[in-house]
């Protein structure tokens, strides 16, 4: 692996734990965290007190097609979909390092949409 392609990593994991660091998830208000790669996009809700996840989400259990800005829409819509199953109302966003953008705007809307606050 190159020293250009380990010092991207290292940099990109700086900016998911300095937006991490920030951010706490409860039961109660829990942290939903977005992990993006260049064909997937996935989503969680996660319990830092316990560290378990609460609910789960990705372009395969949304069974949704089309142009990535659309299927991360379905994923936040299917998370939050969950979330009410599970009497979640509330949660905490982490982008993880990612730019409030595109594919990660658009699971955040989703979400919101589909019922979860934040």
């Amino acid at each position: 692996m190159s020293r250009a392609i380990k010092q991207k990593r290292a940099h990109a994991r700086l900016r998911a734990h300095r937006t991490r660091s920030r951010i706490r998830g409860t039961a109660d208000c829990p942290r939903l965290t977005v992990k993006r790669s260049l064909k997937h996009i996935y989503a969680q809700l996660i319990d830092d007190d316990r560290g378990v996840t609460l609910a789960a989400a990705s372009d395969a259990t949304a069974k949704a097609s089309g142009k990535p800005v659309d299927v991360a829409h379905a994923v936040g819509t299917s998370l939050a979909e969950q979330a009410k199953g599970k009497g979640i109302t509330h949660a905490v966003f982490d982008r993880g390092g990612y730019r409030y953008h595109g594919r990660v705007a658009a699971l955040a809307d989703g979400a919101r949409e589909g019922g979860l606050n934040f």
